[in-house]
């Protein structure tokens, strides 16, 4: 279900020196937060409930959620 608009994006509390660090990755648990621009060019490991998934956000991931980049299921692949 989508948020309504007059609440605005929900962001993650990340302190912005982390960010500014582009270093250090930083762990995401929350996956419906939305990628700001302030995220641009960083490196994030985003929890699939199992185990963290590296990414680096571009212009294009702007606005888009972090949960949409990291894959929960394995691919099916037909044996023969």
């Amino acid at each position: 279900m989508k948020r309504s608009n007059w609440k605005g994006p929900s962001i993650q509390n990340i302190k912005i020196k982390k960010i500014k660090s582009k270093k250090i990755p930083i762990k995401i648990f929350n996956r419906n937060s939305y990628i700001t621009p302030v995220c641009l060019g960083s490196k994030f490991l985003i929890h699939n409930g199992k185990s963290f998934l590296p990414l680096t956000v571009s212009s294009e991931m702007i606005g888009y959620k972090f949960g949409e980049f990291s894959f929960t299921r394995k691919q099916f692949k037909f044996k023969k």
